[in-house]
């Protein structure tokens, strides 16, 4: 592929690249991201908040979804409990954890705010890559993260991005490594979130889904249309649901939300040994309009509820856990049906064909 690839152009960046560059205006001023182009899909890798992705563009229509508050660098009101909903700005991937995720608490004299502090945490040892191995050719950006307290925790999240020319997908490896000398509790909650013109009417999601809980009593009201989008309604609260998923032996799993109308989906594989929950985000209220996908390893209830149930995902002194998430753009009824097909290989129940 190589040669015969550049038989037509002598610069790889004709067709895909990475450039570093500065937000320069409002709240973003400042910023250092990464623009990823990669064939048909771009993205933005934000260097500054814990390399979580913002836009997400698929041959040029917006996959992801943008908070009314908008991209935005650290500020400090991030870590003040609920203000944190004035800085969450969506994006295709916001990282929440290490100390909390979902809802705010205090504990013992400590706080502990919306979705915890990773999200907003720059990265150091910043790098970005794009160059042939072998027959491919790999762009990637790379970071580490650290959330840490004097005589506290000292978590390290090494995050490392990557897609290959040629395909539409990305990949996410993570290594979370406790660099203290004691055990600590390790929450952590991967939030995708998919917006207009994507999202709409359209869209149907598929899930290998054993058991499904409402969190609340309005979810619980809509349960019945998890797997569906429906038209945007003024000041309608959030539904959220939890979705118990079959894996397969090695407890790897998909999920896939597809928009019928374009013939596009969007595909996730994790592995349910590192996270085990399954979240799903609904929005349809006007200006809020969005899905969200949470691959996780603690419940949606946040710190407060694991801490009295001593359930925490704990990793010892120097312990390290590695996660990887795969991201995928599939196109056309054949593509679409090859992954429902992978889908209902998971599950019992056999799920109807595109």
């Amino acid at each position: 592929m190589k040669k015969e690839l550049m038989q037509y152009v002598g610069n790889m960046q004709q067709l895909a690249y990475i450039r570093q560059f500065k937000y320069s205006a409002g709240r973003a001023g400042g910023m250092t991201a990464f623009d990823v182009q990669n064939g048909d899909i771009r993205f933005s890798v934000l260097g500054d908040k814990c390399l979580d992705i913002a836009d997400f563009t698929y041959k040029g229509m917006n996959i992801s979804f943008l908070s009314k508050p908008g991209i935005q660098g650290r500020n400090a009101y991030d870590t003040h409990g609920d203000e944190a909903l004035r800085s969450i700005m969506g994006g295709m991937l916001f990282t929440a954890g290490l100390e909390n995720i979902c809802a705010p608490c205090s504990l013992a004299g400590k706080d502990y705010p919306m979705h915890g502090r990773i999200r907003t945490t720059p990265a150091e040892h910043l790098s970005s890559d794009a160059s042939w191995s072998g027959e491919q050719y790999v762009l990637s950006v790379s970071g580490e993260m650290r959330e840490a307290e004097l005589f506290g925790e000292n978590m390290v999240l090494r995050r490392r991005i990557s897609t290959c020319y040629g395909e539409n997908s990305i990949l996410l490896e993570d290594e979370i490594e406790n660099q203290s000398f004691t055990e600590m509790p390790m929450m952590l909650l991967y939030h995708f979130n998919i917006g207009y013109p994507m999202l709409d009417e359209s869209v149907r999601i598929y899930l290998p889904v054993k058991r499904t809980t409402p969190r609340d009593a309005i979810s619980k009201e809509h349960v019945g249309t998890w797997n569906s989008m429906e038209s945007p309604r003024d000041e309608e609260p959030e539904y959220v649901y939890t979705h118990e998923l079959y894996a397969d032996d090695d407890q790897n799993t998909m999920v896939m939300l597809v928009n019928e109308n374009k013939a596009i989906g969007v595909c996730w594989e994790f592995n349910k040994r590192y996270l085990p929950y399954f979240h799903q985000w609904k929005s349809r209220a006007s200006g809020d309009y969005v899905i969200g996908f949470e691959p996780a390893n603690s419940s949606i209830y946040g710190r407060a509820y694991h801490q009295e149930n001593g359930d925490f995902r704990m990793l010892k002194a120097f312990e390290k856990e590695r996660i990887q998430i795969k991201v995928a753009i599939v196109e056309g009824g054949k593509e679409i049906e090859e992954q429902l097909l992978k889908i209902d290989q998971l599950k019992d129940v056999r799920i109807i064909g595109f």
